[in-house]
């Protein structure tokens, strides 16, 4: 069955056609809610919460873009709302008090793959995590940031650059470790 086919039998209520989209976007979905997750438990959460809103929102996609795109755009904004409801960048200044604000290597950061990275990721204080995902991985500029997560925009460029600083002094103890 087709994207714009499967679309239309979920908005006429068809629960079979509902599962069908569930389980072709839940492993990506999930992929993207564990970026923003500081585990697989809170990763499920997300996930299970963006997709109630995926149903309820149904009638206001447009089909002028992608349906997984714009399921993907409700799984981040529903991880970032599930993350304002804390305080999501509380646990980053109590790291900062602890660390060297050497200048970070932007070559060490490069060499890792795709799945250390986002091991990393997952380990960094929330606030580091969420500007770092929005910023390098969703492509979302400092002041959209800012709006997103109802800081100031030189409080997204100081979390991103807290960020890399953190996933640098990772590198470094994991390399001193091999």
């Amino acid at each position: 069955m087709d994207e714009k086919q499967l679309f239309r039998d979920c908005l006429n209520g068809d629960r079979r056609a509902q599962k069908s989209l569930y389980d072709r976007y839940a492993g990506k979905m999930f992929a993207v809610c564990m970026r923003y997750a500081k585990d697989k438990t809170t990763a499920e959460d997300y996930l299970q919460e963006g997709f109630i809103r995926v149903f309820r929102k149904l009638n206001t996609f447009r089909e002028e873009g992608s349906f997984e795109g714009w399921i993907r755009t409700i799984m981040v904004n529903t991880s970032l709302e599930m993350l304002r409801k804390n305080d999501l960048l509380a646990d980053s200044d109590d790291y900062m008090r602890h660390i060297s604000l050497a200048q970070p290597d932007p070559g060490i950061i490069e060499q890792l793959h795709e799945k250390e990275l986002i091991a990393l990721i997952q380990q960094m204080p929330t606030g580091f995590r969420t500007v770092f995902n929005l910023y390098a991985i969703e492509g979302y500029n400092h002041k959209e940031i800012g709006e997103k997560l109802q800081i100031s925009e030189g409080t997204s460029k100081s979390q991103y650059a807290r960020a890399k600083i953190w996933l640098q002094n990772k590198l470094i103890s994991t390399n001193e470790k091999r």
